[in-house]
């Protein structure tokens, strides 16, 4: 009868050695998943390194969970380099799950690691490759037999000539209030830590974007700028809280939604016209790619600390622009969001979006960056 050596069992699958020392023992060896690990996220043709945006979420990576057959915590580090043979690689940052963010400041560093260039007086590049791979590892990582490491996977990233970003820079004015800490805004009534709207362009005063007001009581102001209070707009009313629909700075009081409750609000601002507006929004998803077609929206939720919409579902293969999908608020078509061109970033009213093979989806939409909102469809 062959003899079980229940300790040399166990201790060989926690740290995944094979020593074994009798013939008639029975171990068990544990194996990196045959599979591997993989990159499941699809990447934009190019990304515009804008100082303005550097603080903005450029691309959020994801990959697949990768199964060692071992009783131990797995552990996956996204990595970068300026180099496709990760000469000097950097940890973007380290989790359990299965995606991490990458900002455009970090992208920006790495071109500069790459010899990249705003500068038109340089004959230096702005366009170029870096490049990205995810680690996992079993346990501590140190010396770990139980680890995988993905293909290394190339974007291409621009840096704009420095005149041309200043050009395409958007005004800004910003919202302070009490629902900044709930909402994943940073603190309340923190100036630096504002919720950003945006103009359409230079010397334009009509301000838009998304802000998730989470606050039983709501109350705010918009500010010129995100150093300080000087020159705050406020209600015409007479108490905090108030909604009137118009602004002005001199004894001004607490602007506040026209409920008096919070939600995820499309908030439009004039301060030419000294006017401003909310309006509350739910997402979903709607087309003939998904199960409900043209007929039924399928909700998405809502996180507040990716700032983003997202939901599950299966797709059928569609093409674009006469079929797929595009996102709606509230059940209805006033506020509907398409990709014309299909470059990634979206337009209110714009085209419908393709979906290039069946399956299922995770589906994500980005509203966080006012006036340049984005998507994206990651096949699990």
């Amino acid at each position: 009868m062959k003899r079980f050596s229940i300790l040399l069992l166990a201790l060989v699958a926690v740290i995944g050695l094979s020593s074994c020392t009798h013939d008639d023992d029975v171990v068990f060896v544990a194996q990196p998943d045959p599979e591997g690990v993989n990159f499941t996220n699809s990447t934009a043709s190019s990304y515009i390194l804008a100082a303005a945006t550097s603080s903005n979420v450029a691309e959020r990576f994801v990959w697949n969970e990768v199964d060692f057959d071992a009783p131990t915590t797995v552990t996956y580090e996204l990595q970068a380099s300026a180099s496709k043979g990760f000469n000097d690689l950097s940890v973007i940052g380290e989790t359990s799950g299965n995606n991490l963010e990458v900002t455009v400041s970090d992208l920006m560093g790495l071109a500069a690691d790459a010899g990249l260039d705003n500068d038109p007086e340089t004959d230096d590049p702005n366009m170029g490759q870096v490049y990205f791979r995810v680690h996992a590892y079993a346990g501590d990582g140190a010396g770990n037999a139980l680890e995988h490491t993905s293909e290394v996977m190339p974007i291409t990233v621009v840096l704009p000539e420095a005149e041309e970003e200043g050009e395409a820079a958007l005004p800004m004015i910003y919202v302070v209030g009490n629902f900044q800490a709930a909402g994943g805004y940073g603190s309340d009534w923190t100036p630096a830590d504002g919720a950003p709207l945006a103009a359409e362009g230079a010397g334009e005063t009509e301000y838009a974007g998304f802000v998730y007001i989470n606050a039983d009581a709501p109350e705010f102001k918009f500010l010129p700028t995100n150093e300080g209070w000087d020159g705050d707009y406020g209600d015409t009313g007479e108490k905090n809280g108030a909604f009137n629909g118009t602004i002005e700075q001199e004894d001004e009081v607490n602007a506040g939604t026209p409920d008096g409750t919070g939600g995820y609000y499309l908030v439009e601002v004039d301060t030419d016209a000294l006017t401003y507006d909310l309006t509350e929004t739910n997402w979903g998803v709607i087309g003939n790619a998904t199960p409900t077609g043209w007929d039924a929206d399928t909700d998405m939720t809502y996180d507040a600390e990716s700032k983003t919409w997202s939901v599950t579902l299966d797709l059928t293969a569609q093409e674009a622009p006469d079929n797929g999908i595009k996102f709606r608020a509230n059940d209805a078509w006033d506020l509907n969001l398409g990709d014309t061109g299909a470059d990634g970033t979206m337009e209110f009213g714009g085209e419908n979006i393709g979906v290039p093979e069946s399956g299922n989806y995770t589906i994500t939409l980005d509203l966080s960056n006012p006036r340049q909102y984005t998507y994206t469809l990651t096949k699990n």
